[in-house]
Parts: structure tokens; C-alpha cells; sequence
């Protein structure tokens, strides 16, 4: 019998986008053949998940988990191809036990996760590879994280089933059950309005950078349109920019943004009312939201070839 070396489970693992444990049984099972252990893979099911790798993954779902007192929290999105598949209750389970995984980890990201392990079945990665197979479909662990920043207590909201996931931390000397009624309405106005900052002092330089440049490109073009006995002087323009830049803001900064239960308030006043209501200090200072396929490319397919693909799988 020929020596399985870790070089040659690479190789076939390689040439078949099979799992390293299925790549090393299969080695084992062919006595160290190349050749027969690429034809064990493939009678097996588990060579085919390298053929669907390439294919548009855009479905999927986000799940979150959380610690009991709210100390901790993760997010994780796997994505599929059709929206089928992400309702198949095998996947739904695969994705909650990442969560969990994730929320026990030191930290989250979908590459780490990849290599940490799945019960005893594998690696993360062999396990997805080995569902990919066997459902028919490609799948892919697109994201990940975990907050635990001390002294934030996280809530959480799923939307559409587990098409939007938003976890809200919260500074707070609070237990997690007198600040869950505010987090979570804070959690649904992210889902609802997407917010990509907190607030001013998260914002993304290179983003009010770009912004600047757009409202400034904006108010030049304004000027110049007016007869030019009126055009505004370089002053009032600069004065104007910061302005729209502040307005601007306000609907990307989570806590600046009106309230959707209450437009007469911003969120950052309901948080306030809610912690004056509890006699003890909360405040905003993280938000994960993820939504699924955001920023992926959609595949488009009526239901009735979706229906006969799985029917064909």
C-alpha cells in the first residue's frame, strides 16, 4: 500500500474540490491511486461539488446566536443558489449550528470558521463541501463574525425568515432583559432602513470623502446653472456642502435616523428615553446587519425550472 502523505491528499483535493477527510479516505480506500481515488470521489457524490463552485450563489440565510446574559452575540450567512434550497431543513440546521460555532469561537470570520470543527463530521469546509454534493447545489459561507465587547449586552432581530439578521450592541450597566424591548426596536429599524454606521464618529473617511466630492459636484453645477449676476460666492457654497453634507448623514447614521415608530424622535432620542425610563445609562455603539445576496449578483429563474432542477437532483 502506498504512503498517503498530506502533499498527495492536497493534490487530489485539488483536482477535485473534495473535503481533506474525504480526500484521505478516498487514498486509503485505492491503496495511494490517483486516478481511482478521483473515480472514488466522483461514484461517491463528492467530487461534483467542485463542477458547482462555479455557479452564482446569491440565496441563502442569516443566522444569528446569543449568550444567555447577552455578552456575546454572532452572525453568519451562507448562501445557496435558489431560494429552494435555502429553506431545505438540512441546510436551515447547518446554518444554526455555524452560529453556534461562531458564538464559542475566540473570534468569527467565514475563512477561520472554515477550519474549525463541525461535531465530529470534519472541518467546517468538508462538512459544506460534503452538503454541496449532496444537495445538489452550490453553497457558500460568505460571512461571519462575533461581537463581545466588554461591558455591551447584544440584541438581536431576523427578518423575512432569515433574509435580513441585525444584532445591536448596546453600552449599558443594564441586564440584556431590561434593554431587549429598545434593542430590538433599534434592531428593526436597521433591518428597515439600512443604516450603514452607527453614528458620525463610525463613518467610513474614504465614504464622507466621496460624499463631499457628490455635493460638491452637485452644488457647482447648481451655481453655474444660475444667470451669473447670482451665482454664490465660494464661501456660501462651502457653507452650503457642509449642510447637505450633515443632512446626508443623518439617513446613513443609525442613531440620526427618524425613528420609525415615532417620526417625531430620532433613534438616538427613543434610546435616550428608554434608558431615562430605566434610571441607568444606554447607549448605541455597534450594529451588524446582513442581509442575504446584498451586493451579490442575482441569478434570475422562473419557479418551474427551479422545481424540475430539484426534481432532476
Amino acid at each position: 500500500m502506498a504512503a498517503v502523505t498530506a502533499a498527495l491528499v492536497k493534490e487530489l483535493r485539488d483536482a477535485t474540490g473534495a473535503g481533506m477527510m474525504d480526500c484521505k479516505k478516498a487514498l486509503v480506500a485505492t491503496d495511494g491511486d490517483m486516478d481511482k481515488a478521483v473515480d472514488y470521489l466522483r461514484e461517491n457524490g463528492l467530487a461534483k461539488a467542485a463542477k458547482k463552485s462555479g455557479r452564482i450563489a446569491s440565496e441563502g440565510l442569516v443566522r444569528m446566536a446569543f449568550a444567555a446574559d447577552g455578552t456575546a452575540a454572532s452572525a453568519v450567512e451562507v448562501n445557496s443558489e435558489t431560494d429552494f434550497v435555502a429553506k431545505n431543513e438540512e441546510f436551515v440546521e447547518f446554518v444554526e449550528k455555524l452560529a453556534d460555532i461562531a458564538l464559542a469561537a475566540d473570534k468569527a470570520c467565514a475563512e477561520c470558521l472554515k477550519d474549525m470543527a463541525y461535531g465530529e463530521e470534519g472541518t467546517v469546509a468538508e462538512v459544506l463541501t460534503a452538503k454541496i454534493a449532496k444537495i445538489g447545489e452550490n453553497m457558500n459561507l460568505r460571512r461571519a463574525v462575533k461581537c463581545n465587547t466588554p461591558g455591551v449586552k447584544y440584541v438581536g432581530y431576523s427578518h423575512g425568515g432569515g433574509r435580513i439578521g441585525v444584532i445591536i450592541g448596546l453600552k449599558t450597566d443594564a441586564s440584556v432583559e431590561e434593554v431587549t424591548v429598545c434593542g430590538k426596536d433599534v434592531a428593526m429599524q436597521a433591518a428597515s432602513m439600512r443604516p450603514l454606521y452607527v453614528d458620525e464618529a463610525g463613518v467610513d473617511p474614504e465614504y464622507l470623502a466621496h460624499e463631499k466630492e457628490v455635493i460638491l459636484a452637485q452644488a457647482m453645477n447648481e451655481n453655474n446653472e444660475l444667470p451669473e449676476n447670482k451665482r454664490k460666492p465660494q464661501a456660501i457654497i462651502e457653507k452650503m456642502i457642509t449642510g447637505r453634507v450633515k443632512k446626508s448623514l443623518k439617513e446613513v447614521c443609525l442613531v440620526d435616523q427618524a425613528f420609525v415608530k415615532d417620526s417625531n424622535m430620532t433613534v438616538g432620542e427613543y434610546v435616550a428615553s428608554c434608558a431615562k425610563a430605566l434610571g441607568k445609562p444606554i447607549q448605541v455603539v455597534e450594529m451588524v446587519r446582513y442581509e442575504v445576496g446584498e451586493g451579490l449578483e442575482k441569478k434570475v429563474e422562473n419557479f418551474a425550472e427551479e422545481v424540475a432542477k430539484q426534481m432532476q437532483a
